[in-house]
């Protein structure tokens, strides 16, 4: 009997990676003139990160930074999610942006629903915040991954533990 191949489709990344583009970030807006003294603090949350600094403008400028940073780094910009600006203490503008990471089972229905639709011999298995795509040729699942890459998504895809 012919076996099957797999892979997961998750959507995570790499904490590491995203670490160090916070620092990167934290150094150039130390060094950066009109920043420099704007007192930007950046504080990285297990899920979230927070910048406070004066100004709306200033805000703006290191998240600039902040972006640029993660794609430099290989991070999709999806993962981070801003909320709304605030107010904070002594006149001084936060901001939160969430970290976006793994799937929800709205999306995970949905990617299942594209794949099947698309190619009716393939099946689909939702695990959690991950979906298992599962095929007798590895065409099909190289078809299934250039299909999902094509597909904009408010999350970054990544495709993992490839079985052929």
């Amino acid at each position: 009997m012919a076996s099957d191949c797999s892979f997961d489709i998750v959507s995570q990344f790499d904490e590491q990676e995203l670490l160090n583009a916070i620092d990167q970030t934290r150094r150039d807006v130390q060094t950066r003139y009109d920043l420099k003294d704007s007192k930007t603090d950046i504080v990285q949350a297990k899920d979230n990160i927070t910048i406070t600094t004066d100004s709306e403008l200033s805000l703006k400028s290191v998240r600039d930074i902040l972006e640029s940073k993660a794609v430099r780094r290989q991070l999709s910009l999806k993962i981070f999610k801003p909320e709304k600006e605030e107010s904070a203490a002594g006149g001084r503008t936060r901001q939160v942006i969430q970290l976006q990471q793994g799937i929800t089972q709205e999306q995970a229905k949905e990617i299942s629903k594209l794949i099947r639709d698309s190619y009716p011999k393939v099946r689909t298995q939702i695990q959690g915040d991950a979906v298992r795509v599962t095929a007798k040729s590895r065409d099909d699942l190289q078809s299934v991954i250039s299909l999902l890459k094509q597909t904009d998504y408010p999350i970054p895809l990544d495709f993992t533990n490839y079985r052929g």
